[in-house]
């Protein structure tokens, strides 16, 4: 049995930045744990660029984001095993693995970091009828191919869903010499971020068709076509409103499934919206010293708030294992301190709740539970992260992620403190496809010492 103070599960964006926070925080004892031959994750086939504009201030490429993030780890000299698959993690955080070298193996670690990323959702789970003839591929398996393999799927192209991914692979393809027909997308609104839509559809005269689903493919050997189909409200299709495109490829960006088999039979509870874990303000799963960032607590659309999240989770892993340690002292968040986020890595408005009472401030401890102050989606509001606040435990400030789950214009995202309004924060446009986020502080919620519930709402004018 070896052991560790720190095991982190993933060796991608969140798992590099976890880990690197845990060593800057003085945690010695750290190792990733990476199923792939190299570091980097997801980011080693998105050579586009758009990255790191918040992280870094400056536009990268996904391999050479990731690269920042190998150096910072080579750096440091944290300890990686690659080629390494995790079989099983127990409730007392021993977790068991293989690879070539070592064999079967167990580590006991004091505190581990969850960040397996998330993985496409396949076309079994979308009930299309037809064959299963060659050509249909998901779009992150098609972004492998032509990036890293250097093959190119098809010449004439199809894709269902307008995920980001979906999207820049209607790009890649026309770039790659490939004629792609149309991009269809079943819900009202496009699921990818609005610079996407323009920058890869747009520019290159690429038809985006909202509310339309594929309902029959055609060829037994090879595609040969598709057929479209117009839906109604209920995502039904409308009788003799079908449309056929022929084409050889089919590529499918139709959602992301956070990779959460190992945390399941661990006994963390998850979320049925996200399918990520419920975590509280230090981003702690409900097994003690167990924590959950990046893709795999819920799917970000920027790489820089998943490794801004990821910083916080290693970070609070450190402060759990120095505070579970007997042998080093009681560490706690100083003032000023803000949980691993480094100032100006934020992306988007944020917005300190108000604080409309000034009498009652108090500096001592709260009168909250030990589950904590519950943070709640209200009207419009899909989830949110975290789930739940511990006052005493916070760090300065908290960043609250969510997502909307419909398209708002002139809006207002407002929080409630109990039944008190104490945010109301103008939106020209909310959308599913672009992640909220909003700033509650320490400071703010020691003056509510009876607030039970924190509910974040959209409201229309």
């Amino acid at each position: 049995m070896e052991n560790y103070d720190i095991v982190v599960i993933g060796g991608g964006p969140a798992g590099l930045a976890a880990a690197a926070s845990a060593r800057k925080s003085g945690i010695e004892r750290i190792v990733i744990l990476e199923r792939d031959k190299e570091l980097g994750g997801i980011l080693n086939q998105c050579i586009h660029n758009g990255f790191g504009l918040h992280t870094f201030k400056e536009e990268l490429t996904g391999p050479e984001y990731a690269g920042r993030f190998i150096d910072q780890i080579r750096e440091l000299d944290i300890e990686y095993r690659l080629n390494t698959m995790v079989m099983e993690i127990s409730p007392q955080k021993i977790v068991t693995a293989m690879n070539r070298v070592d064999g079967l193996f167990e580590i006991q670690a004091k505190a581990v970091i969850l960040a397996m990323g998330c993985r496409e959702r396949p076309r079994g789970a979308l009930n299309i009828p037809g064959y299963r003839p060659a050509g249909i591929f998901s779009a992150g398996t098609a972004q492998r191919l032509v990036n890293m393999e250097g093959y190119l799927p098809g010449r004439e192209v199809v894709i269902l869903g307008s995920g980001d991914i979906g999207l820049i692979m209607a790009r890649r393809m026309t770039l790659e010499g490939a004629k792609v027909k149309v991009v269809a997308e079943l819900m009202p609104y496009s699921g990818g971020l609005k610079r996407n839509i323009v920058q890869c559809l747009d520019d290159y005269g690429i038809p985006l068709k909202l509310s339309h689903t594929v309902v029959d493919i055609q060829g037994k050997e090879r595609l040969t076509g598709i057929t479209l189909a117009e839906v109604d409200a209920e995502g039904r299709p409308v009788l003799g409103r079908e449309e056929f495109y022929s084409c050889d490829t089919l590529l499918l960006s139709v959602g992301l499934i956070p990779e959460n088999e190992l945390s399941v039979g661990m006994g963390v509870e998850l979320n049925p919206v996200t399918s990520g874990a419920r975590v509280n303000e230090s981003l702690e799963t409900n097994i003690d010293g167990v924590f959950a960032c990046g893709n795999v607590l819920h799917v970000h659309d920027l790489v820089d708030f998943v490794s801004e999240e990821a910083a916080a989770a290693g970070k609070n892993a450190a402060l759990y294992v120095q505070r579970t340690d007997p042998a080093k002292p009681d560490v706690r968040p100083e003032a000023g301190e803000r949980g691993g986020l480094e100032d100006g890595t934020g992306a988007g408005e944020r917005a300190e709740a108000d604080d409309r009472t000034t009498a009652g401030a108090r500096t001592g401890q709260t009168g909250e539970s030990d589950l904590g102050i519950c943070i709640t989606a209200g009207d419009g509001v899909r989830y949110t992260v975290p789930e739940t606040v511990r006052v005493r435990h916070m760090a300065d400030r908290l960043t609250v992620r969510f997502r909307v789950g419909n398209v708002y214009k002139n809006c207002y995202v407002s929080v409630f403190f109990d039944e008190n309004r104490v945010l109301r924060r103008k939106r020209p446009v909310a959308a599913p496809g672009e992640m909220e986020e909003l700033v509650l502080t320490k400071e703010q919620l020691m003056r509510y010492p009876e607030l039970e519930t924190i509910t974040v709402k959209i409201e229309e004018e």
